[in-house]
């Protein structure tokens, strides 16, 4: 459970960011954003609203034009491993073992040896992957991949788990027991995520909090709360996602959604 006045751990205060030049056209515009401790949060909005560039900006890979975003009260200024970060695309060293993988970033931290290998495991086993610990990238599946990068993110006791749509290539059954396992992780660690995505549904039965941005330039629209990952079980996830709380608030983000990309066409005519 979500404390009743929780810390803010990352402020994102009047982002923008030009493309190019400094004056060039903005992706994002004035930006105000909070992450609170042990929340969920979901972003969505339409393709190219810049939420994957808000993304790294918080992740530190990328600078605003203007504006600050700050985690405990510091400026952000590169990646560091507070913050993990789990893409689309797991990019995994192929020439190394899973269990490699997933030591890699306390390798870098100068972790002991022993020490890591017993980390690396203990997160392998987390997300059900113990028994490939000796396989190589190539041997596992999409969704297995997936499951390496989110325990290589993990192991390092993140306070903030940042996730571009690392859920998009998998198919359904897999998304869905994906879901399910991010959603139990969250729960036993009470790690800050703030997790992008194009599925309402899957913003919906993740998030405590579900921010819907504009189209480019992208500003945040929409904030609402909800509570249906909470009391989410594997075996019920369909009662919670045919509830009429459910749809009601599915119907209202999927307006402004496309409310969002019907201006962008008529803008183009």
């Amino acid at each position: 459970m979500l404390e009743k006045n929780p810390t803010a751990i990352i402020s994102v205060e009047n982002v923008s960011l030009a493309y190019g030049a400094a004056d060039g056209p903005n992706v994002l515009e004035e930006i105000d954003l909070k992450l609170h401790e042990g929340e969920f949060v979901c972003l969505l909005g339409p393709s190219g609203c810049g939420k994957s560039t808000l993304l790294k900006i918080i992740a530190g890979l990328i600078q605003p034009s203007a504006g600050s975003a700050v985690m405990d009260g510091i400026h952000i200024t590169g990646p560091e491993w507070h913050r993990g970060v789990v893409f689309q695309q797991p990019p995994l060293y192929s020439w190394l073992s899973t269990r490699e993988n997933v030591r890699f970033g306390l390798k870098m931290r100068k972790i002991p040896k022993a020490e890591g290998l017993k980390l690396a495991d203990e997160y392998l086993d987390k997300v059900g992957l113990l028994q490939y610990a000796g396989h190589k990238p190539y041997e596992l599946s999409g969704g297995m991949k997936q499951r390496v990068a989110i325990a290589r993110a993990l192991v390092n006791s993140p306070r903030v788990l940042l996730m571009d749509e690392p859920f998009g290539a998998l198919d359904a059954l897999t998304r869905e027991e994906m879901q399910q396992l991010l959603r139990n992780i969250w729960r036993e660690t009470g790690c800050t995520i703030l997790f992008i995505t194009h599925d309402v549904d899957e913003a919906l039965s993740l998030g405590t909090r579900v921010l819907v941005m504009s189209r480019s330039p992208g500003r945040i629209i929409r904030e609402f709360t909800t509570s249906f990952t909470c009391g989410i079980t594997a075996e019920s996830t369909g009662q919670a996602r045919y509830s009429p709380a459910f749809l009601k608030l599915r119907e209202e983000i999927l307006g402004l959604i496309n409310k969002q990309k019907l201006s962008s066409i008529n803008n183009l005519n």
